[in-house]
């Protein structure tokens, strides 16, 4: 009996990534704010429907790397590590700008919606400005009200929700009814193709304060339930982006809306990012300020440019971009970083690279449940697992904490 762990590039867990889903109107800044996350390409434009095909990338979220008090480097695989910060990273997506009626196919909403199905959660984009209209079309700021922006998108995914619940819905609560079976089960059946559980459906039942009985739920029952099981299932967080043309009274306006919100600058995100790149600065993400390298030549446009975005940055705590991915996955979707390792003392995997991987789990998951992230026959084998840092047994219930570096034991 021995513990089967060899890392992630041999063995992949059969479960799909964290995927963050950006979302908003055209010509909010989406794009801007994916490339800035994710150095991808990404077509950038002032104008609507810009993005035509999703763009697909890879951002990455911070997390103290055990290595540093463990006293040995680390050597990663799956995760980088940056002077002690481990980057985990998330798989990004960049979808078309929805517009008014989208769940009825205006626009490019049938494409958006169907794009959207894997997210586990939502970043949406918002002209905090209230400088584009309903369509995306650039309009003197402050003529939109962005509040109109927040809801307007919330109704059309809760829409689109909608219309897959009542495909039949009639006929199948009867039978749910009759048969004493649960309606929870039944619509976990109808949403599986949107990475949809039925305790995120009991949950969302539970709080759009439903009659028991399902057979007297009408359209306007299966709304509430359709925005109940949006929030629960795939929350969603505001980036009031443009932040540097909008006015303190239009980020606190949005921020009584009571959704989570950052404050965000795309733009000056992925200029930091360029520069960083062509070895011009020295920035991290998420940082509140840059330092120009020495070997740096900069021109006159680069280096007013830079000192334009060096006093915001100091103002706003940063551009807001990374906190809003790292808000998503650690608060949003409740996300903790634990590495799984095949020998308990040394931290190494069985080629012997250490702390090799990290992944991300649910808040309040068990030994068993990270081997099955790790690969399903770890979690179908489990024997037990051991705490690299105590060198505790611990069995299958036991809850992970973050930072966790656990070996698996399982049957061969």
């Amino acid at each position: 009996m021995q513990g089967l762990y060899t890392g992630a590039g041999d063995e992949a867990s059969e479960e799909t990534a964290t995927q963050v889903g950006i979302v908003g109107k055209p010509n909010v800044g989406k794009s801007t704010l994916f490339a800035a996350l994710s150095l991808a390409p990404a077509n950038i434009a002032p104008y609507p429907f810009t993005t035509i095909e999703a763009n697909r990338g890879v951002g990455y979220v911070r997390t103290p790397c055990p290595h540093v008090k463990f006293g040995t480097a680390c050597t990663p695989n799956n995760a980088p590590c940056d002077n002690g910060t481990r980057l985990v990273p998330i798989e990004l997506l960049d979808v078309a700008g929805l517009v008014p009626d989208a769940h009825l196919g205006k626009g490019l909403g049938n494409k958006f919606l169907d794009e959207l199905r894997q997210a586990d959660a939502f970043i949406q984009v918002v002209d905090a400005s209230g400088g584009t209209d309903a369509t995306g079309n650039p309009v003197p700021p402050g003529t939109r009200d962005p509040i109109e922006d927040v809801e307007f998108l919330e109704r059309e995914i809760a829409m689109w929700i909608q219309g897959i619940l009542e495909k039949g819905f009639e006929k199948h609560a009867r039978q749910a009814k009759i048969a004493g079976a649960k309606i929870e089960q039944l619509l976990q059946e109808r949403l599986t193709g949107l990475k949809v559980n039925e305790l995120q459906i009991t949950a969302a039942i539970r709080g759009a304060a439903l009659d028991p009985d399902p057979t007297h739920w009408k359209a306007e029952e299966l709304f509430r339930l359709a925005r109940a099981i949006q929030e629960a299932s795939k929350p969603m967080l505001i980036a009031a982006n443009k932040a540097d043309l909008a006015t303190p009274e239009q980020i606190e306006r949005l921020r009584q809306l009571g959704r989570p919100l950052i404050p965000t600058c795309a733009e000056y995100e992925l200029a930091l990012k360029r520069a960083a790149k062509a070895n011009l600065i020295r920035y991290l993400p998420g940082a509140t300020t840059f330092d120009v390298l020495p070997t740096a030549t900069l021109t006159e446009k680069q280096e007013e440019a830079l000192e334009r975005i060096r006093p915001w940055l100091g103002a706003h705590g940063g551009t807001g971009i990374q906190r809003c991915l790292e808000e998503a996955v650690y608060r949003l979707l409740d996300l903790i970083v634990v590495y799984p390792v095949e020998d308990e003392h040394k931290w190494t995997d069985k080629e012997g690279r250490v702390l090799p991987d990290a992944f991300l789990l649910r808040r309040g998951s068990t030994a068993r449940e990270m081997a099955y992230k790790v690969h399903t026959e770890l979690g179908d084998h489990f024997i037990r697992a051991i705490n690299g840092r105590t060198h505790m047994v611990i069995g299958q219930d036991h809850v992970l904490e973050a930072g966790d570096v656990i070996k698996i034991v399982a049957r061969t």
